[in-house]
């Protein structure tokens, strides 16, 4: 694949200096004047291009491969053919991370639709009690509600609806068409396009009559630094206590995060996860997509849940689940093979009677 205009190549960094930079050994002098400039895959590297390989099977694509320098661990150098320099480190993914950091800096943020100064856009409404730190940009369309305050250096997307009294700390991005409500958000967050933060929680009590009554929501939603919400993510405010997203925590798009919940730090939740209210989930949880958390329940810290489980009950720490209803792994894999097991039988006897 050719560069294109979205995220053009870097204007280059030494191979030498950027071994320092991320900590690796640069496994032949000879290479460090070469200039990196870009990220990609192994199979359709160029000149001027890193890539990264953690496993063996990408070794037949090495030979064909025009990259400048590749990152690994120690023990796949033998596979390097000598024409592709040789960056080692013993956390080459890591490593990957951070260079495609220094290489393309624009692509870590929602992008600026509009560039402009920092400051307030024509067409952007701020009411005249908010208050905004210095080197503060409001685009176009986006609105600034009363008693708001925003910090230092955040960027507020075209169509951002910030609501009454929301505090936002400072080098945050809030992206095109997102809103916060009812929020009070920590430094250095990112929320990306159409993300919904702090309306109701989902609450309704019986009525007399057939129906249902609603359960006022009066809590609020808190969010810690270093925090990264996906695109059209929804987040509740708390029913009469907080929603809380944990210092570190990273949230995939289209996730559901009910009220009350309690998420702890340096999370991991990925696309389609729907988190009942009132659940407890602990620091370090990896909840993999398209998994269901019931509420009011506690998830111990270290916890890895796998794709698609259904989780009913709580987890002790530092537990590995999967299934539905979610189990211990070693269960779920148990019960996974048993099943091929018997499907396998199933359809050998069929066979056999049809003969």
């Amino acid at each position: 694949m050719e560069h294109n205009w979205f995220f053009p190549p870097h204007d280059g960094i030494r191979l030498g200096d950027l071994a320092i930079a991320l900590g690796a050994e640069l496994m032949d002098a000879v290479h460090a004047d070469r200039i990196v400039r870009s990220v990609s895959p192994v199979n359709r590297a160029k000149s001027g291009d890193l890539c990264y390989i953690l496993s063996r099977k990408f070794r037949h694509e090495l030979a064909t491969s025009e990259a400048c320098a590749i990152l690994c661990d120690r023990s796949f150098v033998s596979l390097i053919p000598p024409h592709i320099a040789v960056l080692v480190s013993a956390r080459p993914h890591t490593a990957f991370a951070r260079a495609g950091e220094m290489l393309h800096p624009a692509a870590m943020r929602p992008e600026v639709i509009i560039s402009a100064p920092a400051g307030i856009a024509s067409g952007a409404y701020v009411d005249p009690e908010a208050r905004l730190e210095a080197d503060v940009s409001v685009e176009p369309m986006a609105v600034i509600g009363k008693g708001a305050e925003i910090g230092e250096g955040t960027r507020i997307g075209p169509g951002a609806i910030i609501g009454a009294g929301v505090r936002i700390g400072r080098n945050c991005s809030i992206a095109a068409g997102a809103t916060v409500q009812y929020a009070l958000i920590g430094n250095d967050v990112i929320i990306h396009p159409g993300a919904r933060i702090g309306q109701d929680g989902f609450g309704y009590a019986p009525g007399l009559k057939p129906g249902m009554i609603k359960i006022v929501q009066i809590g609020r939603v808190i969010i810690q630094d270093n925090v990264e919400i996906g695109a059209n993510t929804t987040i509740d405010r708390g029913t009469m206590d907080d929603t809380v997203i944990g210092e570190g925590t990273k949230i995939d798009n289209q996730v559901q995060v009910g009220h009350n919940v309690r998420i702890g730090r340096h999370c991991g939740i990925v696309s389609k996860v729907g988190i009942a209210g009132s659940t407890r989930i602990g620091d370090g949880v990896m909840i993999g997509g398209a998994s269901g958390i019931n509420g009011h329940i506690t998830i111990g810290d270290g916890v890895q849940i796998a794709a698609m489980s259904g989780v009913v009950a709580d987890i002790p720490p530092g537990e590995k689940y999967g299934g539905v209803p979610a189990r211990p792994m070693r269960d779920f894999l148990r019960d996974m093979a048993e099943i091929a097991m018997r499907s396998s039988t199933r359809v050998q006897k069929k066979g056999g009677n049809d003969e």
